[in-house]
């Protein structure tokens, strides 16, 4: 028989564990937590968002410049292919208003739950607190047990799957970086993505309005040499030490640009993005006599108390009487962002093992046999599902490469 090691309990390692397992491996799981795919079920606390339903012209360029490599995985175990196999695992799942995919319980722990008894079903062994960290001279997996041993194990196939660096409290803290760079494998270095940005907000700012939502706006990172502008919508939050929210996440690749040409990134906020700044600027020149500038923004252009001290907090408190300008000013806010939140604060991170180290089947050209997936990878998503079907893709991927892999093998 076969066998395979998957280092990693989450999504991308169990998923290339079940596909190994289902045609007779024997699949062997080492995971340093306590108990396996815990990033899964802390991502279901506020309902377990899968995938998402959009069709394939729009979901793929979500993953940016690795939308052309992940393309195959994706194609391979797509949306509808990870619904069918909740359904398997007999948690349906349902589309919500937003287009995202969710079970129907909307919540991870059935799931997981059916699922580590299905693993089981097939034999596969998870076992917990071990650490890989590294290979033999002989090329044997080393693996340090919660007491300090090390044990060696030769498995025909290993899969990785140890994830990024944003959850380090959950296992996925990059510490598998150093150990490829000493095997001379190239890895893009890992960075926060989906996470907040830095602002200097002035004191009264950040007291008064942290936790306030920008509600329906449109923001910009305006472009630069080598750059394209970059645009979003939704709702982005206030946070006393910056901005963050769904549209923020998604312009990061963005702003990390900008902040590594020019060491800040200016993200303009469009305040009313169904307008254009003649119409508002009209409806400003309609000032009553004596209206404070509060008033005035609210009845003219229907903005909250958040939306009206962040043109204040612009402007340092000195806003212009002109209703061109003011209009001008509400399309185009400047929020200086002067850095990411740190790692340990991200959803997920950009980087990885560069694309050029793996082949098709994200086997490492450099140790045959042994296969890369999930995060580990050089790829990033927004929220929304896109990071968990990338993740369950190239898993499923890893192993099918992993099971041609043993086919040549036994041919030979």
């Amino acid at each position: 028989m076969s066998t395979a090691v998957v280092v990693g309990g989450g999504p991308a390692g169990l998923m290339a564990a079940e596909r190994l397992a289902s045609t007779g491996v024997a699949v062997t799981v080492y995971d340093r937590m306590p108990s396996p795919a815990r990033k899964l079920l802390l991502a279901g606390h506020g309902g377990l968002n899968l995938t998402h339903s959009e069709g394939r012209e729009r979901f793929l360029p979500r993953y940016g410049e690795a939308a052309d490599r992940l393309a195959p995985a994706l194609d391979a175990f797509g949306p509808d292919d990870l619904r069918a196999w909740c359904a398997g695992l007999g948690e349906e799942t349902f589309v919500g208003t937003s287009g995202r995919v969710f079970p129907r319980s909307f919540r991870a722990t059935p799931l997981v739950r059916a699922w580590l008894a299905r693993l089981g079903d097939l034999g596969v062994r998870i076992e917990r607190r071990r650490t890989w960290t590294g290979w033999a001279p002989d090329g044997a997996l080393r693996v340090t047990t919660a007491d300090g041993a090390v044990e060696e194990v030769r498995p025909d196939v290993t899969v990785l799957a140890l994830g990024g660096a944003s959850w380090p409290r959950l296992g996925s803290d990059g510490g598998w970086v150093g150990t490829l760079a000493e095997r001379g494998i190239a890895v893009t270095p890992l960075r926060p993505a989906n996470v907040g940005m830095c602002v200097t907000w002035s004191v009264g700012y950040a007291d008064r309005f942290a936790g306030s939502p920008l509600k329906h706006v449109r923001l910009t990172v305006p472009g630069g040499p080598g750059r394209s502008v970059a645009v979003v919508r939704g709702d982005a939050m206030v946070t006393r030490t910056g901005i963050e929210g769904g549209p923020v996440y998604a312009l990061g690749a963005a702003i990390r640009a900008a902040l590594d040409a020019d060491g800040r990134c200016v993200l303009e906020v469009d305040l009313r993005p169904d307008q254009g700044a003649d119409q508002l600027a009209a409806r400003l020149a309609r000032r009553r006599p004596k209206e404070s500038a509060s008033t005035w923004l609210r009845r003219a252009l229907g903005l909250d108390p958040v939306a009206v001290a962040l043109l204040r907090e612009a402007t340092g408190g000195a806003l212009p009487d002109a209703p061109e300008a003011l209009a001008a000013l509400a399309k185009a806010v400047p929020v200086v962002v002067t850095a990411t939140m740190p790692i340990d604060r991200a959803i997920s991170t950009a980087g990885g093992v560069e694309w050029s180290e793996v082949d098709e089947h994200l086997m490492l050209r450099r140790l045959p046999g042994t296969f890369v997936a999930g995060e580990m990878l050089d790829w990033e998503a927004p929220t929304g599902g896109y990071l968990l079907q990338a993740s369950f893709a190239t898993g499923f991927v890893a192993a099918q490469g992993a099971l041609g892999w043993l086919a040549r093998d036994t041919r030979g």
